[in-house]
């Protein structure tokens, strides 16, 4: 499942791609809990990455499923 989350007066968004155990019901219920409070959400990637996530400074987050098949390189016609 990826994860994509808008930060206030950010033009970057946090993009996590979250391991295959990850539970979605779960984890919108941490995001809920966690928005607009003045408390961190830590989460975990598939690679081991860490990122903390400013509750009070969401702007919005987007729950997706991750490419079937990644494409690499240039297309030819």
């Amino acid at each position: 499942m990826d994860v994509r989350i808008g930060i206030v007066q950010s033009m970057k968004e946090i993009e996590i791609e979250m391991p295959d155990s990850a539970n979605r019901e779960e984890l919108m219920k941490q995001f809920e809990e966690i928005v607009g409070a003045d408390r961190i959400l830590w989460l975990t990637d598939r690679k081991d990455r860490r990122y903390g996530i400013p509750g009070n400074r969401i702007n919005y987050i987007e729950f997706g499923q991750p490419a079937s098949e990644r494409r690499v390189g240039f297309a030819t016609s």
